[in-house]
């Protein structure tokens, strides 16, 4: 991965970080994927509720992970950018099981969608249904589709309260976090566009430098200085 490819994944999350900073507003639905303020590198994941294919529920509490996760928030079976997303995240499937990973989607998506929907039914992934918001909510990725956008979504045959069973209207910015098996979250990428998503040897820079502590080399160096 070359060195441009690092610096433009900064500058992301830079300016993701500056939306970030008003906690006590993030778990509200938000106005546009824009005005999202998610969950940043250092904090602590939060506990939530989704329900896996079946419609049975699973509770993620952070406090009692057995490996790091990989956690991806996606609009839907129904989006083809996240479809497209979804098949290009194999690249780096092994890759990230082997580093002792694993690997997780989150979707607006009812139970019985979570995989019909999408082009690959077969797909490796652990797949999770947010349609009561718990989850996108607590990572501070919510925002409402304006009216408009929903009746401009059926005339492409888009039907979102049919994909989610709700009314909400409402969808995660896309997102991907690296949760330590501490449940600090150690890498975040959070980008209101939904046609831009994160690469994955991007991701997989991050992996690796969780897994080599790439975090902790500025305390181990100060340590290092205050011994001699």
């Amino acid at each position: 991965m070359n060195k441009f490819t690092i610096a433009w994944a900064a500058i992301i999350l830079s300016a993701t970080s500056a939306t970030a900073l008003a906690a006590e507003t993030r778990t509200d639905i938000h106005a546009s994927a824009d005005q999202v303020q998610p969950l940043l590198p250092g904090m602590t994941a939060p506990d939530f509720t989704v329900r896996d294919v079946a419609g049975q529920p699973f509770d993620f509490q952070p406090g009692q992970m057995d490996k790091p996760l990989v956690l991806t928030f996606f609009r839907g079976g129904w989006c083809p950018y996240c479809n497209l997303h979804l098949a290009e995240m194999r690249l780096a499937e092994k890759q990230l099981k082997e580093m002792g990973f694993d690997i997780w989607f989150i979707s607006i998506d009812k139970p019985e969608l979570l995989l019909e929907s999408l082009n690959d039914p077969n797909i490796g992934y652990t797949i999770y249904s947010d349609s009561s918001l718990q989850a996108t909510r607590a990572f501070g990725l919510a925002f409402r589709l304006d009216d408009a956008l929903v009746k401009k979504y059926l005339t492409y045959n888009i039907d979102v309260e049919k994909a989610s069973g709700e009314t909400h209207h409402v969808l995660p910015a896309p997102a991907t976090y690296i949760i330590g098996s501490d449940g600090i979250i150690n890498f975040a990428y959070i980008n209101p566009d939904y046609k831009v998503r994160l690469h994955p040897d991007v991701l997989l820079a991050a992996a690796k430098a969780y897994q080599n502590g790439a975090d902790q080399r500025i305390v181990e160096r100060r340590n290092q200085a205050i011994k001699k």
